[in-house]
């Protein structure tokens, strides 16, 4: 009976030890196995489903520890009959409510006991098999590389040692790793003109986390907020769910516009080193005057500088913090969105009183992000791999960069690219009387992803004659082909237009 779950040929670039145990627990809590019989011996399995027997004696160990098995001596490994029983009656048990009240349907009573409706706002929707796209021009991913994941490997690993362990098998509560506060304030920060002491960093779960705590204590009804127009669409959700009121402020080829439309702001939220979703960069005059607005005119700043190392032409610039004398900017950094984006790791570095608050209400949320991957990436930033994938991966979008640019006023002379100093994407305006959704879906078709526009804009009439093309997960040898599959359908739009 066994044999029948191991029909199925086991993907070997996938972990076999995982899969064989995935297979028996399935196998074991079907009946597939009688609990009166033992399982068949290591060696036998391993030749029957193609192993090696050292990974069926690891399974059949693991299934022991989890209750699985109860292992009789000089017999063989028999079925755990008490614990696979209590294992079927919680599955057997569970029935998912559906009603509050007679004739109610679920839905309907929860949505009248709601006081938000998150699900509701407009977001970016990116399709999760974004992968099986051949040419996917998509904002946010990024493409394997080996050598950090190898260097991330033994980050963790070493992370995992008695000398290290200390340091994450106990609860924090609402502190934070020591050593990890101490590498940004070390490695991080000077890199961004930025000096801190360890009472004005908090480390959050990426730097969205970091905004969304902000919002929640600074801004709420009869607040003004200040978004940038195109802006970061999460952003302007995060800040309207708290009710406060939102002023859309202008972007142009410098950044954000400074002036008339920020006065009367009690805080602004900014992306200065690549604007979203434009990527321009914030000049060093509109950062000046930036600060100086918001000390005149008492504003607080929240700078969001998600991309600050991807600059490909001139240097770094300092971050926008830098040039506040007077405390009233709140720097949000990302550790991971450079290097692995489902890490979600990031800090914020502000005035001590309101890191005291954040930490109070970070604690109430989740209490700290994990320690263990807090100790993992102070190893990966002392041991300086955080820098060396740095300066490979800008080396590596520098050359994506470059060819977009050229490919796009080879392929689409009509539209027009923002010109930008580096980044992850291009922002790109479309030829006139093409529409981002009808471009987007035709582009689908011959397995180009592009990200449409209109989702960007604050406002119940956004243009649609714009769209993203993110480049930092499509390989440097796809980016002509997938242009010129991009070229094809915007031709195939404007005579169906």
């Amino acid at each position: 009976m066994l044999d029948r779950y191991f029909l199925e040929p086991l993907d070997h670039a996938r972990r076999l030890q995982q899969q064989v145990h995935d297979r028996l627990v399935e196998a074991i809590l079907d009946g597939g196995v009688p609990p009166h019989e033992p399982l068949p011996a290591t060696r036998d399995l391993a030749t029957r489903i193609g192993v090696s027997r050292n990974t069926i004696v690891l399974v059949y160990e693991r299934l022991v520890e989890d209750g699985y098995l109860t292992p009789v001596r000089r017999r063989g490994h028999f079925i755990n009959e008490q614990y696979v029983r209590q294992q079927l009656n919680v599955r057997l048990d569970y029935r998912p409510s559906t009603l509050f009240r007679d004739g109610e349907t679920a839905g309907k009573a929860w949505a009248e006991r709601l006081r938000q409706h998150p699900s509701r706002n407009r977001n970016i929707v990116k399709p999760a098999n974004w992968r099986d796209y051949r040419y996917p021009f998509i904002y946010g991913q990024v493409t394997t590389d080996k050598t950090s994941i190898a260097r991330w490997r033994d980050c963790t690993r070493l992370a995992g040692t008695p000398y290290h362990a200390n340091a994450w098998v106990g609860d924090l509560i609402d502190a934070d790793d020591p050593l990890l506060v101490d590498q940004v304030i070390s490695r991080v920060l000077p890199q961004r003109g930025l000096r801190a002491g360890r009472e004005e960093v908090l480390i959050t779960c990426g730097s969205q986390n970091a905004l969304y705590m902000a919002a929640q204590l600074l801004a709420g009804p009869g607040c003004r907020v200040g978004i940038e127009n195109p802006g970061y669409v999460d952003a302007r959700n995060i800040m309207a769910a708290t009710g406060a009121d939102l002023v859309p402020l202008p972007v142009d080829a410098n950044g954000v516009v400074t002036g008339a439309a920020m006065r009367g702001c009690d805080l602004v939220y900014t992306t200065p080193s690549h604007q979203s979703p434009t990527s321009v960069t914030l000049s060093l005059q509109r950062r000046l005057a930036l600060a100086e607005a918001a000390r005149n005119d008492d504003i607080l700043l929240i700078e969001d500088d998600y991309e600050h190392e991807l600059n490909f032409i001139g240097p770094q610039r300092p971050a926008l913090k830098s040039f506040d004398t007077t405390g009233r900017t709140i720097y949000l950094g990302s550790l991971s969105k450079a290097l692995f984006p489902g890490l979600r790791l990031g800090f914020v570095v502000a005035p001590e009183p309101l890191i005291r608050e954040m930490r109070a209400l970070r604690r109430m949320m989740y209490r700290h992000p994990s320690a263990h991957d807090q100790r993992a990436m102070a190893i990966f930033l002392m041991e300086g791999h955080m820098d060396a994938h740095v300066r490979r991966l800008r080396d590596q979008l520098a050359r994506k960069w470059t060819t977009m640019h050229r490919e796009l006023a080879a392929r689409l002379p009509d539209s027009r690219p923002t010109a930008t100093t580096g980044g992850s994407s291009v922002w790109l305006r479309l030829p006139p009387g093409i529409d981002c959704w009808t471009l987007q879906r035709a582009a689908a078709r011959r397995g180009v992803l592009i990200e449409p526009g209109d989702i960007h804009f604050l406002g119940p009439e956004p243009p649609r004659d714009y769209v993203r093309l993110g480049f930092a997960a499509i390989g440097l040898d796809a980016i002509a082909p997938g242009l010129a599959e991009l070229q094809a359908a915007v031709e195939e739009v404007e005579r169906g237009a």
